[in-house]
């Protein structure tokens, strides 16, 4: 299986121009030593940008496609604004954010997902974040994290609302797709009230045309996701889709196209045990009403 573990992994632009470099050099004929003696560049610095680990310059661009004679203009403005849109990418809205994501390694995820056309989220256990209430994300923050301060707890909990006002809204909102098992109903963060409140929430935002909400009842018994979490997420193409799974210390994203398809499978497979859109507000809704008894 193809674990790769890094606290930012490689932006979408990043990802879809190292491919293009490296498809130009192969076209070109050249290895990379010889590219490398050609434009006196470090070899290993051309190394690191073909597999995305590191982001480039148009200079250096502009060097390497004069190098693979690359006179189509169309074409060479297309890889420079690669480029461009990269070095954009790295000054994200959670920037400001950035002492606190830094030490929970939370800032690599967030530049997936701000990437990303579409989410095939499963959670066995808690409410997805792009879903959760402000009381209810404090709640699973300074529980999961007590090694967190309070004011780190609170810019997490802005963070995470940051994100659903981005990804669920705005002009391009998110297709966002979300299996959960009955347990995480079942699971009380905080207090009835907060979790009634997260009910009505979950009900609310599962009519959104963008949203799929769906329940795996506990008299399913066992199933494919039990096994645990994960994220798929979709961007445009030629990038192709990764899985996210998060971890307490390094979370890991996996890339190959049988990995992908595995997780796919799985994921396909818990949407069609699981409850219609409609039975799942109904349970949610059933749910809520209990914790008022």
């Amino acid at each position: 299986m193809a674990l790769k573990r890094t606290l930012v992994p490689q932006s979408v632009y990043r990802r879809q121009l190292a491919a293009r470099l490296r498809e130009l050099r192969g076209a070109a004929g050249f290895t990379l030593a010889e590219v490398a003696e050609r434009i006196e560049v470090n070899q290993g610095t051309l190394s690191r940008v073909e597999t995305g680990e590191r982001g480039t310059t148009p200079l250096l661009v502009r060097a390497l496609l004069d190098c693979y004679t690359i006179t189509d203009t169309a074409l060479r403005d297309d890889i420079l604004d690669l480029v461009r849109a990269d070095k954009e990418q790295r000054k994200p809205w959670w920037r400001k954010y950035s002492a606190v994501l830094t030490a929970t390694r939370y800032d690599g995820y967030l530049a997936l997902e701000a990437d990303a056309t579409a989410l095939s989220s499963y959670q066995p256990m808690l409410v997805p974040g792009l879903l959760q209430t402000e009381d209810y994300a404090r709640g699973v923050i300074a529980q999961m994290r007590p090694d967190l301060t309070p004011a780190q707890v609170e810019a997490l909990v802005k963070v995470r609302l940051e994100r659903q006002e981005s990804r669920l809204g705005g002009d391009h909102p998110i297709e966002l797709c979300a299996v959960l098992d009955e347990a995480v109903l079942r699971r009380t963060v905080g207090s009835d009230s907060v979790m009634r409140d997260q009910f009505a929430h979950l009900v609310r935002v599962g009519e959104l045309p963008n949203v799929n909400v769906q329940l795996l009842p506990f008299s399913l018994g066992a199933h494919p996701g039990l096994y645990g979490p994960f994220v798929i997420l979709t961007f445009l193409q030629p990038t192709g889709p990764l899985v996210w799974l998060e971890n307490p210390k390094n979370s890991v994203y996996l890339e190959s196209e049988s990995d992908v398809g595995n997780y796919t499978d799985i994921f396909d497979q818990l949407r069609a045990c699981a409850l219609s859109p409609a039975e799942t507000r109904t349970s949610i809704t059933r749910t809520a009403e209990e914790l008022e008894q």
